[in-house]
């Protein structure tokens, strides 16, 4: 291991040199360092923010918190579990699962928490970026990742007389695990996935709880079974069987994404989803508030079995008015009505409009360019995983390449493989940067534009995959076969290559680091010497 990688005494001043910073813990950074293991690539960093890894896993711990994709699907194709208890995991049995292939590929001496990165800057003369954290802390990493994800920044609403509550708030996915929920008065504000999952769980014990609903959701039956003993030893036993199951899985849910993209089929669903909302609540009136007025997957559609039935519970309201204002004691909608709470629930989800949680995180590219400023109509990037003028920096999850259908850790590997291939390329052609082209950016996000006209997306109902204007920046519009098919190699002619202008002492530098544990002191100085030469 590199002196330089894990060294806590590193001048908080002087820029640590790195082949690669990865910005965030969750599955994306994990990915792309076990990748870079795999290659034999020691130089890199994981800057967590956090005291552990997990992302969304480690944060979202609220009662009932299970994935909407199934155990086997939502997992690394190369590190497969055989164990998984059911078809949907909790976060328990997901958090456990990030732990342990942590441990398994040897990532945690690479993992740098407490480290909130603060912005990025693009110094040409050296070809490196300049990453810079909170607490002082800064790299010179030849490549950044960003994989923060898009679900880590969780959405407070502006509702008035909020901050003048007496009682207790806080926000799904900042859940107060020692707060006792037995006989409380609680509100719970929003029903997307969050709320349907930890509304349900709590509703027993409380004495009373509101749930305001802004916009009801679709919500179909979930797969709640189990894996027996005897399966899971079969899995562990036949992996060839383990692996026909996955496969069976991903092309089930990739069959989905034909409703998505063509409303008449979605429709014949939807009939579907209405009967089994109106058997399940059993009261024409409530399923007539619960009903969705959009096409369904225009919102993200939800599961569960517990959501509808809930609302039979004599102490379960819903309450479709308009919030008018929070008051020291309780919540006040629009038609006068003041309703007594304890607690309020914010199930309100997560802002992932690029453009306003990196609002105080610059990043600047080649001559000056801001990401910001770039980004001001909207978050465009060249198939999600790079930005023209803003070199060696890829994005995991980037604009464009969320789901509605299948599993983002398929997504999530194929942009690895590409990162990987860029870092390839430049190594072979000699250079120290790749830039997408602005035509290539420019005819890709016309094409996905394109695409997403005429879909349940752009139905007409409003959604955290759109933009203010309307835009959608979140949704892949195509399969994901598709995108891995178009992600296997670089297309070189749709990149320019440049050199660094003076990168001697950088290169030196990692030449040094990546000398560290191995070869002999003449094979050391060779390479720093070679590394010299190249820059000049």
């Amino acid at each position: 291991m590199p002196a330089s990688v894990n060294d806590p005494m590193s001048s908080p001043h002087e820029p640590e040199p790195v082949e690669v910073a990865i910005v965030g813990g969750g599955f994306g950074g994990l990915c792309m360092a076990i990748q870079l293991l795999a290659r034999g690539e020691r130089r890199f960093v994981v800057l967590e923010k956090e005291q552990e890894v997990g992302g969304t896993w480690r944060d979202n711990r609220y009662p009932g918190a299970e994935c909407d994709v199934q155990s086997h699907l939502y997992s690394y194709s190369f590190a497969p579990s055989a164990d998984w208890s059911r078809r949907y995991a909790g976060w328990e049995e997901i958090q456990r699962y990030i732990l342990d292939v942590t441990e398994r590929y040897g990532v945690r001496p690479y993992l740098r928490f407490g480290q909130q990165v603060s912005g990025l800057e693009f110094d040409e003369r050296s070809a490196r970026w300049r990453v810079s954290t909170r607490d002082g802390t800064t790299y010179a990493a030849r490549h950044v990742v960003l994989a923060t994800g898009p679900l880590h920044v969780p959405h407070v609403p502006a509702i008035p007389g909020l901050q003048h509550f007496r009682g207790r708030v806080f926000h799904s996915a900042r859940w107060d695990q020692a707060y006792e929920f037995t006989g409380k008065r609680i509100a719970s504000i929003g029903t997307g996935g969050s709320a349907i999952q930890y509304c349900p769980q709590i509703a027993p014990q409380v004495a009373q709880l509101h749930v305001f609903q802004r916009t009801a959701a679709w919500v179909i039956p979930r797969d709640t079974r189990r894996y027996g003993a005897g399966t899971r030893r079969r899995f562990a036993r036949f992996d060839a069987w383990r692996r026909l199951h996955r496969a069976r899985l991903y092309w089930t849910n990739e069959s989905r994404v034909w409703p998505l993209v063509h409303p008449a089929l979605a429709r014949v669903v939807q009939r579907a989803a209405a009967w089994h909302l109106r058997r399940a609540v059993g009261d024409a009136e409530l399923a007539r508030r619960l009903t969705p007025d959009y096409t369904i997957g225009c919102k993200r559609i939800l599961i569960s079995n517990d959501w509808y039935p809930m609302f039979r519970r004599p102490n379960v309201e819903l309450v479709t008015d308009g919030i008018r204002e929070v008051t020291a004691t309780g919540i006040v909608t629009d038609d006068g009505q003041e309703r007594p709470v304890d607690c309020i629930v914010l199930g309100t989800g997560f802002v992932v409009d690029p453009r306003i949680y990196m609002r105080d995180f610059p990043v600047r590219g080649l001559a000056g360019r801001e990401l910001a400023h770039d980004w001001r109509d909207g978050a465009e990037a060249y198939y999600g995983l790079a930005v023209t003028g803003y070199p060696n920096l890829h994005q995991l999850v980037g604009p464009n390449t969320a789901l509605g259908h299948n599993s983002v850790i398929f997504m999530i590997e194929a942009q690895v493989h590409y990162v990987l291939e860029c870092m390839r390329l430049l190594q072979d052609r000699g250079a120290d940067w790749l830039d997408v082209q602005p035509r290539a950016q420019a005819e890709f996000n016309a094409r996905v534009q394109a695409a997403l006209r005429g879909t349940v997306w752009s139905s007409g109902c409003r959604s955290w995959y759109q933009q203010a204007d309307g835009k959608n920046f979140t949704i892949w519009p195509w399969s994901t076969w598709r995108y891995w098919l178009e992600t296997r190699r670089v297309d070189v002619s749709r990149y320019r290559f440049g050199k660094a202008l003076a990168a001697g002492a950088i290169a030196a530098s990692l030449a040094l680091s990546a000398c560290a544990e191995r070869g002999t002191p003449e094979q050391q100085v060779r390479a720093v010497i070679d590394a010299a030469e190249d820059a000049a």
